[in-house]
């Protein structure tokens, strides 16, 4: 990412006012009475650009080279300006534009501000149209805001004026194209330890409902797309969510995605919507990227008429929040169902919560595997099968912990064929033993110190110095 240190501000202003003057002097150029593709329209750019150039040097307090010049003047023109290469860097998660003259990015877990910025509000608009076009949206005061998936399947967010009161507002998730896999969750970013990893194949394989809790950029759709991975090649997946982000690489996978309103409000097709049509579909399993509505009532009701094994994510700050949130998505659904009946469903259908979190220092780590034993009238039985122990944060901000077995086995340990059953004792076990030891050094008494030598008075200590 680029250097987050910027010039003075009175030098901040003279680089400002001297690009919009050429960008300007390009725009002023262009042949506009001939339709141009995109290749021509860069081949005419590229000729103003290199006679202006032919004529004229740059200034030194730009700090840049023809060469890199050059090439800010392609993004502004042709491409998304100051966005062009943070989405292209590697290791940039999030891009925030507040404003024209601000814009943040999230790398490694950080947000900073960076010292880019576009030339002004008119060239942030144009950028947002290049970029919306594509994907055939648009934003205006009628329709101030908009959802969308780039090309490279980055998810963006616009919202402009009257609704952003500081200028139009950017937000980009973007993705990697090669997405994570456990094994990277494992060895890469420490988010689960190996133990919890094969815990966790082993429950998708034997087709345990699970849903991944945690807050935004917790990477809940980043663990949701490692777990699908042990999901068999042989079974049909269908795959609905508001923005395409899941990759699976399984053959038999069909996505679909939501619809938002037209300019006239209609031809809306929501999560919920699909998630019925999804039933009709035949699938095996059902992966929604995310509840958040009535959607919920039909989920449920999905993983308890054969479609176990089913996946999604919520947000919620803990695995009781989740029950809550559940409960309440359900009375969304406008059905006219008893909560005793709405908790029933929801223990007979969740078999694991799985709740992940982000930490200060930036890292996102499962911190608690939690189960539902069961739901009565007026409350869940829960068991924690992992839990994240925090043990220091280091002087550079880092946290250390460990994701360790609570030692209690999952409800549905017997159900696992020998192979798997071995495998989890070994797993739970460990979690047992330390439970057993922590228990032990807190109930051990503490080792008495032998008694000090008494003191030996004056008149001893004459008599055993006369004696020697």
């Amino acid at each position: 990412m680029a250097d987050v240190s910027a010039p003075d501000d009175r030098t901040r202003e003279r680089i400002l006012r001297f690009k919009k003057d050429f960008h300007q002097r390009i725009l002023d150029q262009i042949d506009r009475r001939q339709s141009l593709n995109k290749y021509e329209l860069k081949a005419q750019v590229e000729s103003i650009t290199e006679k202006i150039f032919a004529r004229e040097e740059l200034p030194p307090f730009l700090g840049l080279t023809k060469e890199q010049f050059k090439k800010e003047t392609f993004d502004n023109v042709l491409g998304y300006g100051p966005l062009e290469d943070l989405l292209n860097e590697a290791g940039v998660d999030d891009i925030m534009v507040v404003g024209y003259a601000k814009i943040f990015a999230e790398k490694d877990g950080k947000l900073q501000l960076t010292n880019r910025s576009f030339l002004d509000e008119q060239h942030l608009r144009t950028v947002i149209d290049r970029m919306l076009r594509v994907i055939g949206k648009s934003v205006n005061d009628l329709n101030p805001y908009a959802d969308g998936r780039l090309e490279d399947g980055s998810r963006i967010n616009v919202v402009v004026p009257p609704l952003a009161l500081d200028g139009p507002q950017i937000t980009i998730r973007k993705f990697p194209s090669n997405p994570h896999t456990m094994e990277d969750l494992i060895h890469k970013f420490g988010s689960v330890t190996q133990g919890l990893a094969d815990f966790m194949r082993i429950a998708v394989r034997n087709r345990k409902n699970i849903v991944i809790s945690g807050g935004s950029g917790t990477g809940k759709t980043t663990l949701l797309n490692a777990l699908s991975n042990a999901i068999p090649d042989d079974e049909r997946i269908v795959t609905i969510e508001d923005t395409a982000e899941l990759k699976l690489r399984q053959p038999h996978v069909a996505r679909m995605e939501t619809r938002q309103p037209n300019f006239e409000g209609k031809g809306v097709v929501t999560i919920r919507d699909l998630v019925r049509n999804a039933l009709r579909m035949r699938p095996d399993r059902i992966v929604v990227g995310e509840c958040r509505g009535g959607e919920a009532i039909d989920m449920l009701q999905a993983m308890n008429t054969g479609h176990d094994g089913s996946l999604t994510t919520i947000h919620a700050n803990s695995p009781e929040d989740v029950l809550l949130r559940l409960e309440t998505m359900c009375t969304m659904a406008g059905l006219d169902i008893p909560l005793a009946s709405i908790r029933k469903q929801i223990g007979a259908a969740i078999d694991l919560i799985v709740q992940v979190a982000r930490f200060g220092d930036g890292t996102r780590r499962v911190i608690a595997v939690t189960e539902i034993l069961e739901a009565q009238d007026h409350a869940y039985t829960l068991q924690d099968l992992f839990l994240f122990h925090r043990e220091l944060v280091r002087e550079d901000g880092r946290i250390e912990g460990d994701l360790r077995p609570t030692g209690k086995t999952p409800k549905s340990f017997e159900s696992f064929v020998q192979s798997e059953r071995d495998q989890l004792k070994e797993i739970f076990s460990a979690g047992k033993k330390a439970r057993a030891a922590a228990a032990a050094k807190a109930e051990a008494p503490a080792k008495a110190e032998p008694p000090a030598p008494a003191a030996k008075s004056k008149k001893d200590a004459e008599k055993e110095a006369a004696k020697k």
